[in-house]
């Protein structure tokens, strides 16, 4: 028997936006028989979710791109922040009042409040009533300045009461390259992981980076964990991701709650 969302998604699968939002909403995962094409729960169960996404590497891609997936499928879908984005050129709410115009419209709103000194968006005050009547909420929960690999500040990231998944992205091109030219916070990660500026980022390291409570797991709590491998783009950063998998599988990660993004991954682009 078909889930629902996926029988909702083949709606607008043979359009040009739909082909491309689907893409990124399937998931591979194998088991002993055939290899089944699957989404994430969240993406596929039509409940009400505010997902926050954390990390490096693709945050804000990714949350667009699951923004149009739902808006898509008639979700009443908003994208907002606990920490900064730059404010879109469309689809921008400043109040409530606008955000439901867009929904009415079969779009997406991006919520937020406008930072005097930065321009940028920030948490608006009217958060907790859009978490309550959205029903996809869609957060970026901590920044990461462009790099591919982050580790949180102590204040970082900021998880709303309400979110029901965290989402970690880490990007495949921060392997095997020097901590300090890769990870945003390096210098957390000496402090809590005794990890020198200069030592190379390895597979077991990311890993474990991932999954500790000190890095992609921070605050995470009982809320539902899942981790995009992102910039799965050639044959050595696939074969660095698959990689990567196992190490996560190894320590406790569920296979269907890791994929890979990019061209020649999972979740593909």
């Amino acid at each position: 028997m078909k889930e629902k969302g996926e029988t909702a998604g083949k709606k607008f699968a043979g359009s040009k936006l739909g082909l491309r939002v689907l893409s990124f909403a399937a998931a591979v995962v194998y088991n002993e028989d055939e290899a089944v094409k699957v989404l994430f729960s969240f993406l596929r169960d039509e409940k009400k979710h505010v997902l926050s996404l954390v990390g490096a590497g693709g945050k804000t891609t990714l949350l667009y791109e699951w923004a149009g997936y739902f808006a898509q499928l008639g979700r009443k879908t908003a994208v907002s922040t606990t920490a900064h984005i730059l404010q879109p050129p469309k689809n921008f709410a400043a109040d409530l009042r606008e955000a439901r115009r867009l929904w009415q419209k079969a779009s997406f709103a991006v919520c937020g409040e406008v930072e005097k000194d930065t321009g940028k968006l920030i948490a608006p005050a009217f958060l907790s009533q859009l978490a309550a009547e959205a029903e996809i909420v869609l957060l970026e929960a901590d920044g990461a300045k462009g790099r591919p690999a982050k580790i949180p500040a102590p204040w970082e990231p900021v998880l709303l009461e309400e979110s029901d998944a965290v989402i970690a992205v880490f990007g495949l091109d921060a392997l095997d390259r020097p901590l300090q030219e890769v990870c945003f916070r390096y210098e957390v990660a000496q402090k809590n992981f005794g990890l020198a500026p200069a030592a190379l980022l390895d597979t077991e390291t990311a890993a474990r980076l991932l999954l500790s409570p000190l890095g992609g797991r921070k605050n995470v709590g009982d809320r539902a964990f899942y981790i995009v491998l992102n910039k799965c783009d050639d044959e050595i950063l696939k074969a660095k991701g698959e990689k990567l998998r196992e190490a996560l599988c190894a320590l406790g990660m569920k296979k269907e709650a890791a994929a890979l993004r990019g061209t020649l991954g999972d979740l593909y682009l």
